[in-house]
């Protein structure tokens, strides 16, 4: 008489239910730190586009020969701008709007918090 041994290649549930929790662990310490760096650079973007959007002013004040107090706005100085690739004003990427008062003061952001030059 033949002995047949019968190997079955495959995973045991126990296997499989530890690779899992492996997984997950390792998505509940990944995740948070996605957040973080997509905010930090969301920050890092809205603080460089006000950057752009002071030296903006400030070079439309010098050709406009504006004094300090002089009230300026966002529409002024649109000619000073890097547009985006669709023509339109940098926007701030965590969905904010950018205003400005007058020459001597920074732009800023509605999200305010982090996003304000420093």
């Amino acid at each position: 008489m033949k002995i047949q041994n019968k190997n079955k290649a495959g995973f045991t549930l126990v296997e499989i239910m530890i690779v899992v929790a492996i997984i997950g662990l390792l998505a509940a310490i990944a995740i948070p730190n996605f957040v973080k760096a997509r905010q930090t650079s969301q920050q890092n973007a809205c603080i460089n586009n006000l950057r752009q959007i002071d030296g903006a002013i400030q070079q439309w004040a010098l050709e406009a020969k504006a004094s300090s107090g002089q009230a300026v706005s966002i529409g002024q100085v649109n000619p000073y701008i890097k547009l985006d690739k669709n023509g339109n004003l940098p926007a701030c990427p965590a969905g904010g709007t950018y205003t400005a008062s007058n020459v001597s003061s920074n732009p800023v952001c509605s999200i305010g918090g982090n996003h304000v030059l420093p």
